[in-house]
């Protein structure tokens, strides 16, 4: 006897089989890498957690609207597509930047930091929306 899965079952189901699959191309050692880059080692045993999270968030969220790249859009009507979600991750790294930073008592406010904040989430989104693409041209999505 069959199990009848829902259609929305069904497309969950190999969303996460997609996203499994992205997660492979990830390394730690390059993702701590871009940590340093944009952040330096303020607080970065503290943040490390969620500096992995938002850079994963925003990975998976470039590659789920490759979809579109691959039927011919350009990469900036794409981004204009995500950029709600693209800057909910960067408003939420940054608040979570300057939460940590107010509860050590390091109240040096940097003006650059959302900026910093918006170009790493940026990065990652585009490095994911380049790795989707890429998979959709080879049909292995």
């Amino acid at each position: 006897m069959a199990v009848i899965l829902g259609l929305q079952e069904m497309q969950r189901e190999r969303q996460l089989k997609f996203e499994r699959r992205l997660l492979r191309d990830l390394s730690i050692e390059d993702m701590k890498g871009r940590i340093q880059r944009y952040f330096g080692q303020d607080l970065m045993d503290v943040l490390e957690e969620g500096y992995f999270d938002v850079a994963i968030e925003a990975y998976l969220l470039g590659a789920n609207y490759s979809k579109f790249g691959y039927y011919g859009e350009s990469e900036d009507d794409v981004r204009a597509r995500s950029w709600k979600e693209e800057k909910f991750l960067t408003d939420t790294l940054f608040n979570f930047i300057l939460y940590w930073r107010e509860v050590t008592a390091n109240n040096a406010f940097d003006e650059g930091l959302f900026y910093c904040c918006e170009g790493f989430v940026g990065e990652w989104w585009l490095d994911g929306f380049k790795t989707g693409e890429k998979r959709y041209k080879m049909k292995l999505h």
